[in-house]
């Protein structure tokens, strides 16, 4: 098994002791030192030059994005941060991951698979390999990256209140924003948590934590308002469904 001889660079003690401790955990990374600024980080990379920074984003004096503008050799670097508006501009720069404070075990873990499999040349394990992100079930916690054109999107699926068929495509509501995603609604429907997405009618997806009120509507069928006053119709056949899953 490769060793990955990593540096924590964040301005706070304690979270850099957080990570140090769930770390522990792994016996592949090896963490050989921290720095709490940018010019320290600078400084340790140069001299000890790991194989993996876990860096955060806003510290003083620099923040990370500028700390790494002045390295000539980047190492693999995940961003460990407080902020998700910053998640776009991580990924532009080929960051291997961005995770938000606190540490979610499960993201940590994607986080460092991506690590072992970009480094899959100098890595070799006889362990069970985790479940790729894109093959395992969205958490209603999970975070999406969303590019519609020009504009980019980093949304948990808890604030998707809905999603709609709308040709080829899938528009995703969320707060103000409507994005268009090229893949059919039941792709989306294999990927979320029937815990919490319903599949409402052929061109819905609805969020039942946004549920506001429901009503008995047309032909057996059940019609649902949401917090923010959208009506979606829950076909008759979908709503025998509905009864019989989350009926008392």
């Amino acid at each position: 098994m490769k060793e990955f001889k990593t540096l924590i660079i964040d301005d706070e003690r304690l979270a850099r002791e957080e990570l140090k401790s769930i770390l522990k955990d792994y016996v592949e990374i090896n963490v050989i030192d921290e720095a709490q600024n940018g010019d320290e980080g600078i400084e340790k990379i140069k001299s000890l030059k790991p194989d993996l920074i876990f860096l955060d984003i806003s510290m003083p004096g620099m923040t990370g994005f500028e700390m790494l503008k002045q390295l000539e050799e980047i190492p693999h670097v995940i961003f460990v941060t407080a902020y998700d508006e910053y998640a776009v501009k991580a990924f532009e720069i080929d960051a291997l991951d961005y995770i938000l404070k606190p540490i979610d075990t499960e993201r940590l873990n994607e986080a460092l698979y991506k690590l072992k499999t970009k480094d899959e040349h100098d890595f070799e394990s006889h362990e069970q390999p985790i479940e790729d992100r894109k093959d395992r079930q969205l958490s209603i916690e999970d975070r999406v990256f969303i590019k519609d054109g020009e504009k980019c999107y980093f949304v948990k699926l808890a604030d998707v209140r809905m999603l709609e068929s709308d040709g080829n495509y899938v528009k995703v509501y969320f707060g103000t924003s409507r994005p268009l995603i090229l893949r059919s609604l039941n792709s989306f429907e294999e990927r979320l948590d029937p815990e919490f997405f319903f599949r409402a009618n052929r061109k819905f997806i609805i969020n039942l934590e946004w549920v506001e009120r429901i009503e008995n509507w047309f032909n057996g069928g059940l019609q649902v308002e949401l917090k923010d006053g959208e009506k979606v119709e829950i076909s008759r056949r979908q709503a025998i469904r509905f009864k019989e899953t989350f009926g008392f």
